[in-house]
């Protein structure tokens, strides 16, 4: 199974302060990597840096064997529009309908004839349990159909890879699962994500890698099984006292 993405001594800094550094990991094809952590950890910073929201300070990036932190500016959104970002607050136009919202990348950055947009989205939408709420405006729903939306207009992109900022934060308790669910069968039908979460039972049953953040830089790589059983490190073991 190959690389997709391929991440060597990575660092970020401002100032004095070293948000993480020598992060070297890879992903592989269809792979789910669940990123855990105490907050603070840099996670979200890390996650934004693997496709340049937030530029390194150092280190390479190699996606779909094209080394980011080389690119021009034309050349690197290309490669962007291949990785869905889902954040924390769902970022979607109020103005505009649910339908619209998740149509208007696939028509303005990819060209797509608006048939053939409305189409893709309706669809989408359906994918993640929204068939009835087209043309409805994002005030009128709920954290989690938000959430959903702001997936399905990350999947109007085709990407080959899902970065999800620890997409279910921001939600009430009850609407976390819907979220999850989305997410859970994205993972089934071999969509390669990179996940920051809390959501720990998500990490233990959906991710097939745990990559734990702490201190500074990735202090442990494991599967879910071993991870939760038999922590390698004593940060890790601390962690997870905390949370379980």
């Amino acid at each position: 199974m190959d690389n997709l993405l391929t991440i060597a001594n990575l660092k970020k800094q401002y100032g004095d302060k070293i948000v993480f550094d020598n992060v070297n990991a890879t992903v592989k094809q269809g792979e789910v990597i669940a990123i855990l952590g105490p907050s603070g950890a840099g996670k979200s910073t890390f996650l934004r840096a693997v496709n340049l929201l937030d530029s390194p300070t150092s280190g390479q990036i190699t996606f779909e064997g094209s080394e980011l932190t080389n690119l021009g500016e034309n050349a690197l959104n290309q490669l962007r529009e291949k990785m869905g970002m889902v954040f924390q607050s769902f970022n979607l136009f109020p103005n505009l309908s649910v339908l619209e919202n998740v149509k208007l990348a696939p028509m303005k950055v990819k060209g797509l004839a608006d048939d053939a947009a409305t189409q893709l989205a309706k669809q989408l939408l359906t994918q993640v349990g929204l068939s009835d709420k087209y043309y409805v405006y994002p005030t009128s729903l709920s954290g989690g159909q938000q959430q959903r939306v702001a997936i399905a207009r990350a999947l109007a992109m085709s990407p080959d890879v899902m970065l999800f900022d620890e997409p279910t934060s921001a939600l009430d308790p009850e609407m976390v699962g819907e979220v999850l669910n989305v997410m859970k069968s994205l993972a089934e039908a071999g969509m390669t994500m990179l996940v920051v979460t809390h959501e720990m039972g998500f990490a233990r049953e959906v991710a097939d890698t745990i990559w734990f953040m702490a201190d500074g830089g990735l202090q442990e790589v494991a599967t879910p099984e071993k991870f939760f059983s038999q922590p390698q490190t004593q940060r890790a073991q601390e962690f997870l006292k905390k949370v379980l």
